[in-house]
């Protein structure tokens, strides 16, 4: 068949291939002509819809036609548009309490588990910058290790990452911005996948060491040290003190060991990038089947980008666990509202170039894709970007729709593993949690081989069912969890992706 047609009420299908104008389709027993040329991925009208009439795909409204649309017409920018549908939330109609597994049941992986009872995929050390100006001190302090062969000597140390960023300093003390990079930054210094942290200040900037220590509650200790550049100095002698306090903590470091874990430790972060018409219905689903497996094994699923749940969000709200669970998602989704206005942008406006070549038209149809990923589990919390996710099962945490800023915010949280659903070809990894790259179809995977680790364009025709997919990508991030490098890892990703979110003026 040469076309997808997602739910009964759909009035436009998904075209499995370049179909030239004259093509004949089996459509419901019997040849529709294509009036148009339809490239693959893109949307075909399979019903007349007149003009400021509703187009339907996944059963919900994705737009409205700008002209009359004949059956067999290629459905896109030139002829659709967003429109301004805003779906009723109807809080809580759809919750359903999630059954989970049998404790002594529940599968488990090879992970890190730390004296405070967390549990990390990997063993890193960091060197984390509070500002701009000490990042190029954490990185010289980084790069020693890596280029002195050092850590030849410590096999089960995964490496050593500077984080470094470009924010920390001209902004408010007292604004969201601040408190922002001070989640993001505590989030990674308390990660389980860091073995020891070493923090590097200048000393005059805004996010002052002190006062974060005294916010967060962080203490120095054998595995936690703080400095200064000019307290220590200057350049060459902070890289040297810092070279030395690392140093000190490579043995302890070293000394941890796999040992196996429950499920239920695991916290996926689920994202996708690059999308195409494709992901809402192989990539995103799978992972979505898979996210409610780690649900049922007593695991958390964060589900984030705020932007990408637009025109969807109502879906959430329906099986969110309480009225209040559902009311915060809807709160974050009129701080977007106030926020894209205030700056001069249309939040339902989101799709990129590449999403709409890959057949992606206004952003509720990329955003009801996009929710597949998800799963369909009960929605148990919200949380604001970065902050410390305290709930199990699926959750959502609210950040921009741009990935590296996003998976950011939900390492900060508390990710140990990230699954990232693509169909145009995203490159992504980041460190210190290894990201799975899930290819929405088949001929990117074999494309990009490198990058890619899951192949979920068998959906497509028919080689596995969309839980078969499910279970063979859980089954992957127990192994790559347990250790098993993923692609991106292999090609050294994760050096250049922290990204905290910048939120407020610069001054």
């Amino acid at each position: 068949m040469d076309l997808i047609h997602i739910h009964t009420d759909d009035n436009v299908a998904v075209s499995k291939a370049p179909l030239p104008a004259g093509t004949l389709v089996n459509w419901s027993g019997s040849m529709l002509p294509l009036v148009t040329d339809v490239p693959a991925m893109h949307k075909v009208c399979v019903r007349a819809i007149r003009s400021g009439e509703a187009v339907i795909k996944y059963g919900q409204v994705i737009g409205f036609a700008r002209e009359d649309i004949a059956p067999g017409s290629h459905v896109h920018e030139h002829n659709m548009e967003a429109g301004n549908h805003r779906p009723e939330h109807d809080f809580c109609k759809d919750y359903t309490p999630t059954e989970l597994v049998a404790p002594d049941q529940r599968a488990t992986f090879d992970g890190y588990l730390r004296p405070n009872g967390k549990v990390g995929t990997r063993n890193y050390l960091a060197v984390v910058s509070t500002v701009n100006c000490s990042v190029t001190v954490s990185r010289a302090v980084a790069a020693h290790f890596q280029n002195s062969g050092k850590l030849r000597d410590f096999p089960n140390i995964d490496g050593i990452v500077a984080l470094g960023h470009d924010s920390g300093c001209g902004m408010s003390t007292a604004g969201d911005g601040y408190q922002t990079l001070l989640r993001t930054l505590h989030g990674y210094i308390c990660h389980p996948n860091f073995a020891g942290v070493l923090l590097i200040g200048l000393g005059c900037e805004a996010m002052q060491i002190t006062s974060m220590m005294r916010e967060t509650g962080l203490q120095e200790s054998d595995a936690f040290q703080v400095m200064t550049i000019q307290q220590l100095g200057g350049t060459r002698a902070a890289i040297e003190a810092g070279i030395e306090r690392l140093s000190a903590m490579l043995p302890a470091a070293n000394a941890c060991e796999r040992q196996p874990i429950p499920a239920s430790e695991l916290t996926l972060a689920v994202q996708c990038g690059g999308s195409d018409a494709y992901s809402g219905i192989t990539a995103n689903a799978g992972l979505g089947a898979a996210a409610d497996i780690l649900v049922r094994q007593g695991g958390t699923v964060i589900y984030s980008e705020t932007p990408e749940i637009y025109g969807a969000e109502h879906l959430l709200t329906r099986r969110a666990a309480s009225p209040e669970v559902a009311q915060k998602l809807v709160d974050r989704i009129h701080w977007w509202e106030n926020y894209t206005r205030m700056n001069g942008v249309e939040l339902n406006n989101n799709p990129s170039p590449g999403n709409k070549a890959g057949g992606l038209t206004t952003i509720a149809e990329k955003s009801l894709g996009a929710q597949a990923k998800g799963g369909t589990t009960a929605l148990q919390d919200v949380y604001l970007y970065a902050e410390q996710v305290r709930k199990k099962g699926l959750v959502f945490m609210d950040s921009p729709g741009f990935d590296p800023v996003s998976v950011t915010g939900q390492v900060a949280s508390g990710a140990n593993v990230v699954c990232f659903t693509t169909g145009r070809g995203s490159a992504f990894g980041g460190k210190p949690v290894p990201s799975i790259k899930l290819a929405s179809n088949s001929m990117l995977f074999e494309r990009m081989r490198e990058d890619m680790d899951v192949d979920c364009g068998g959906i497509l025709d028919k080689r596995y069912t969309v839980q078969e997919c499910g279970e063979r990508i859980f089954q992957y991030i127990l192994s790559i969890a347990s250790g098993e490098q993923s692609a991106s890892e292999k090609l050294n990703y994760g050096d250049n992706e922290f990204a905290p979110w910048h939120i407020g003026a610069v001054v």
